[in-house]
């Protein structure tokens, strides 16, 4: 029989939480010497591990979305010295190459909010069907 894809194994989600505390570490701590990463609040909200473990993509938010461009820019800057600390910090045969992206999510949930609040909306889903 013949298993189906699940989703990503428990190892790739511990090893990408392990990858999203070092890296939320670092940040919290002011370890990379960057005035762009200094001046912001950086969240580390999710990493996603690549099924050989070579590659992370790494989702982040800076406090109130502020400057995100310049957050992920100044990042992107600095991946060499992050990489060499999540190497040294997460214990994997190979490091994993990092990759910054803006977590999207959390705009997408508020578009949705905001769409099921409108009026119509809210009018449609109240009415019970009519078939």
């Amino acid at each position: 029989m013949a298993q189906q894809n699940e989703g990503p194994s428990v190892r790739l989600l511990r090893v990408g939480e392990q990858v999203r505390h070092v890296l939320s570490d670092i940040l919290q701590r002011g370890d990379v010497h960057d005035d762009v990463l200094a001046s912001h609040v950086v969240s580390v909200t999710e990493v996603r591990m690549s099924p050989d473990l070579r590659h992370a993509t790494v989702f982040i938010k800076s406090l109130l979305g502020q400057d995100e461009a310049a957050v992920i820019k100044a990042l992107r800057t600095n991946t060499a010295y992050l990489q060499r600390e999540v190497a040294t910090r997460v214990r994997l045969k190979y490091a994993a190459k990092l990759k910054f992206l803006a977590d999207e999510s959390f705009d997408e949930g508020t578009h949705i909010d905001r769409l099921l609040r409108d009026p119509k909306v809210a009018r449609d889903l109240e009415q019970p069907d009519e078939e």
